[in-house]
């Protein structure tokens, strides 16, 4: 495979920061031009995100050494067909994002919209660096970008509940940041390397017991964010974070990073050679069948829209990291287009979420008998993501799960797929009876007002991402051929080259 050296992956992290501060400069006296500035470098963004793709398909690597530290460390970006498919996603939903973002802090007049617009920025600048990280310590450094400049999205608000909600997400990502540190530290004196390689680079590399501990350390640490039982309790509590924040933690950045660190070291650290020698992949794999279970019945318990959906998401990225540890070359292709398909289903969710809000400051679930009459579009969209969400043809999700279903089966593990379908069975108890009771119950008040659809750059971002998981519901090679990524990605960790 052959490298070039491209400073493309470090324009894409540096992009972002400029914007931060011309955010900053800009402040509230002008918040037409910062708001420019916000749309501007998300575009510009995703351009030069996009201008690798074909690098990437023709089998290159893209690779910016920014400084070498010693013999084996350096700080360096290597963008390769897995690193290129989260960017490609994340910088895409971040356009989405962000005018969604500007329709809900205007809607809600809220406060300090500067410093939630600087903080948005960094955050997909932190992303950027986790997708083209080329070995543990660069993924390690942004990483913990990532944790610090999302506390005060979490933190907005600035409540009682808002500020509890915001250490309590800083206290799990942090705790959890020190251990990956101490597991790097410890592969890096064991092999001299921390560079990423398709089919890990640790297999032979130390003793059968070193070798669980460090794997069992990064799955915890990186687990975190993942939000995998039983590490997961602090983000339903950040849902009391601004929706679009929620979108940014569920869809684009904080969970998807954590899933990705996770891929990252189940097929770029250790391999399926080594996780077959050492027998963790199955064990993984009832690890993350549990989450997916126990989550989703969770899911059903709840009553307010976003917390229903934080336990969604909770579920679905059990069910990547499930895929991933089946190690079959359908089940890492699914698992890896899942985490697009989710991103564009899970966002469009918290969208409607975010836009039932705005209008009519409804957060429950049982407050939303009728509401599809009175913002059919909204809800309409959201019936879309529910399907997906639930693998119903032809919205995306059906295809990832499909694929996640046939890799079950090419590992023998019947057991999982079952897993697969009492997942869909669940999603379907807890998404469907929101669409019917929304658009075939009357409201519940008997002078209840009427409600029109929200603001049209909040209702405008959830269509164009309802619309995108149809159409690669349908056609997933429409954008950027994402499944051919995915497919990619696949085929070079299991052929270890």
């Amino acid at each position: 495979m052959e490298t070039i050296e491209s400073i493309r992956p470090l324009l894409a992290v540096l992009v972002t920061l400029i914007g931060a501060l011309l955010i900053v400069f800009t402040g509230e006296r002008h918040r037409n031009l910062r708001e420019f500035w916000t749309i501007l470098v998300s575009v510009l963004k995703f351009v030069i995100v996009i201008s690798m793709v074909p690098f990437v398909l023709e089998g290159r690597i893209l690779e910016y050494t920014i400084i070498t530290l010693t013999q084996g460390v350096s700080l360096q970006f290597r963008v390769d067909q897995f690193g290129l498919f989260f960017g490609v996603l994340a910088s895409a939903l971040w356009i989405a994002t962000s005018i969604y973002s500007i329709g809900y802090v205007r809607g809600l007049n809220e406060h300090a919209q500067t410093r939630y617009f600087f903080n948005f920025a960094l955050c997909l600048s932190a992303t950027m660096g986790i997708a083209f990280a080329g070995n543990l310590l660069t993924l390690f450094i942004f990483y913990e970008i990532l944790t610090v400049s999302t506390y005060p999205l979490v933190a907005h608000k600035e409540t009682e509940d808002a500020i509890m909600g915001g250490r309590k997400y800083l206290a799990y990502t942090l705790i959890a940041g020190v251990v990956i540190l101490f597991a790097i530290i410890f592969i890096y004196a064991l092999t001299g390397t921390l560079d990423f390689k398709p089919g890990g680079f640790l297999l032979g590399r130390g003793q059968s017991a070193t070798l669980i501990f460090l794997f069992a350390l990064l799955i915890l640490g990186f687990g975190v964010k993942a939000a995998l039982m039983p590490m997961h309790e602090w983000l339903p509590t950040a849902m009391v974070a601004p929706t679009p924040v929620s979108a940014l933690l569920h869809a684009v950045a904080v969970v998807k990073a954590g899933v990705f660190g996770c891929l990252r070291i189940i097929l770029y650290v250790f391999g399926p050679e080594l996780l077959h020698n050492l027998d963790l992949w199955l064990i993984l794999a009832y690890f993350a069948a549990f989450t997916v279970i126990v989550s989703g019945m969770y899911a059903l318990a709840q009553d307010n829209l976003k917390k229903r959906l934080a336990f969604s998401t909770i579920n679905n990225l059990a069910i990547i990291v499930m895929g991933a540890a089946l190690l079959t070359p359908s089940a890492i292709t699914g698992s890896i287009f899942h985490m697009g398909s989710h991103g564009f289903m899970k966002i469009t969710l918290f969208f409607v979420a975010g836009a039932i809000y705005v209008k009519t400051h409804k957060e429950n679930i049982s407050e939303l008998d009728g509401l599809g009459r009175q913002m059919p579009v909204t809800m309409g969209a959201f019936a879309i993501g529910a399907m997906g969400i639930a693998g119903t043809p032809p919205v995306c999700g059906f295809i990832s799960k499909w694929y996640l279903a046939l890799g079950s089966l090419e590992a023998k593990e019947i057991v999982f797929l079952f897993v697969l379908l009492i997942s869909a069975l669940l999603d379907v108890a807890y998404f469907f009876p929101i669409i019917y009771n929304s658009f075939f119950k009357s409201p519940a008040e008997a002078t209840n007002p009427h409600f029109d659809e929200a603001p049209a750059m909040m209702v405008v971002p959830l269509v164009i991402t309802a619309v995108i998981s149809l159409i690669l519901g349908i056609f997933p090679n429409a954008f950027f051929h994402f499944f051919n990524i995915a497919s990619m990605a696949a085929e070079k960790i299991l052929g270890g080259i």
